[in-house]
């Protein structure tokens, strides 16, 4: 008598494949802390790495792991993390596949809240931003609700992407206005505006963790929301959510990350729309498997293009907010692609 084979639910299966992933990406970030800590203009050994996170010294290799990329590193993990889960929570919310924080306004916001900052208030300590940063995403991001909320039908997502586009016309046309008209402030901001973790120092690491942390735990309350509002909102209703209260949860959070990521590093492009999309092809849809996943993979593609500007060119290096632009190119035109032949 022959006997039986168990059969794997396809459960099961998606299960072995999640938490696979998930290891794979967990290897991956590693790979990726380890290379922003030994790579630069002044290459330091694996071995030599590891030295200088565990014992003191004043050696040039322990001077430049620890007073200049751990600093660097751990902004990048923050600002990774934070977009990518912004952007997750921002296409959920929204129900539209190329949302991110730059699309809604909010990016745009907390840069106006920078430049206000520098030209009004006096502030010239990228570590003094990152009040200003966060006031400016926030009004930005209830400007866009309360626009897109008005009138029949409520904020839809064709509308709040509509309202998003058009107050972020908006603060880009004022932001031109303040810079020229002042030289001062414009040549302080281009430097922010551009987007990299070189600048910012363990003091922004300190202030924008307990944000993080904060954000993090409000999108994650609502991973379920958000997955039932996957399927409309007549079905999210039926199903128990109130779908109000998950999209203004999710949307303070994803404001929050935005706010971090934006007042660390500036204006990272790409970032929160390519993560999702690659996340999401790797564990499916469910939220509560997507925000981690995006806290992974987001830092990884932060801290590899940041590594790649800092040996693309010799004696210089390119700015992270350029690199994740030019890698995130290509990505957005498959995209659009691919949207395209399954119309």
């Amino acid at each position: 008598m022959q006997a039986a084979v168990p059969i794997s639910s396809p459960g099961s299966s998606m299960i072995r494949r999640r938490v696979g992933w998930t290891a794979a990406a967990v290897v991956a970030l590693l790979v990726a802390i380890l290379l922003s800590l030994a790579v630069g203009s002044r290459p330091v050994a694996p071995s030599q790495v590891l030295h200088a996170l565990l014992h003191d010294g004043d050696d040039s290799a322990t001077t430049i792991v620890r007073s200049m990329r751990l600093p660097r590193t751990a902004v990048g993990l923050m600002v990774g993390a934070a977009l990518a889960m912004a952007g997750t929570v921002m296409q959920g919310v929204t129900r539209n596949p190329i949302a991110d924080p730059g699309l809604l306004g909010i990016s745009q916001g907390a840069a106006l809240g920078v430049v206000l900052a520098i030209a009004v208030a006096g502030v010239h300590h990228p570590g003094d931003y990152v009040w200003f940063a966060f006031a400016g995403a926030a009004v930005a991001s209830v400007a866009v609700y309360a626009i897109a909320a008005r009138g029949r039908g409520g904020a839809s997502p064709l509308k709040l992407a509509l309202a998003g586009a058009a107050l972020n016309a908006l603060i880009v046309s004022v932001i031109n206005g303040i810079l020229t008209t002042q030289a001062a402030t414009l040549d302080e901001f281009r430097f922010w505006q551009i987007g990299s973790i070189a600048g910012p120092g363990s003091d922004m690491a300190l202030k924008i963790w307990p944000f993080l942390l904060a954000g993090t735990v409000l999108v994650l309350s609502v991973a379920r929301g958000l997955d039932a509002l996957a399927l409309g909102e007549d079905v999210a209703k039926g199903l128990g959510q109130n779908v109000a209260l998950v999209r203004i949860t999710g949307g303070i959070g994803a404001t929050v990350l935005t706010g971090v990521g934006v007042a660390a590093a500036g204006p990272i492009a790409f970032l929160g729309l390519a993560v999702p999309h690659i996340v999401r092809a790797l564990v499916g849809a469910d939220h509560r498997w997507v925000l981690p996943m995006a806290a992974l993979v987001g830092p990884v593609m932060l801290l590899g293009a940041d590594v790649i500007g800092r040996i693309l060119y010799e004696g210089s290096e390119v700015p992270s907010g350029v690199m994740t632009a030019l890698i995130g190119l290509p990505f957005l035109v498959l995209l659009v692609r691919r949207k395209a032949v399954a119309a």
